[in-house]
């Protein structure tokens, strides 16, 4: 089964960092782009950071430009989003994804909350 599992949400305070994990499994994501998504309570979805096939593309929402860094280990088929300077607007259910050939694949998402 090909599948992706975020990890490394928590509960932080205004000014904190967190670093979230993406593994994915079933497939080697070397060859995919990968994206970092969110979704903050009662709103839509908004793209967060993006990184290219070889690590060495990123791009940052203005949002979290400056703050957030969105990283890769082919080795361990893992990409990773590291928070810094949080925000309670940060906020939301975190996702990462990345496009097939046939249809985005999706993880379950992990809880982020900012807040004193």
């Amino acid at each position: 089964q090909v599948q992706l599992v975020e990890s490394g949400g928590g509960l932080v305070q205004p000014g904190g960092s967190l670093r979230l994990s993406c593994a994915a499994s079933g497939f080697t994501f070397s060859n995919y782009w990968m994206y970092w998504v969110r979704q903050a309570p009662g709103k839509g979805l908004e793209w967060v950071s993006s990184i290219n096939t070889g690590g060495g593309r990123t791009d940052y929402a203005d949002s979290v430009e400056g703050r957030f860094t969105i990283s890769r280990d082919t080795g361990k088929n893992t990409v990773y989003l590291q928070m810094n300077s949080l925000k309670p607007e940060d906020t939301a259910v975190y996702y990462c994804n990345l496009q097939f050939p046939a249809r985005v694949l999706w993880g379950r998402g992990t809880q982020v909350t900012v807040s004193s």
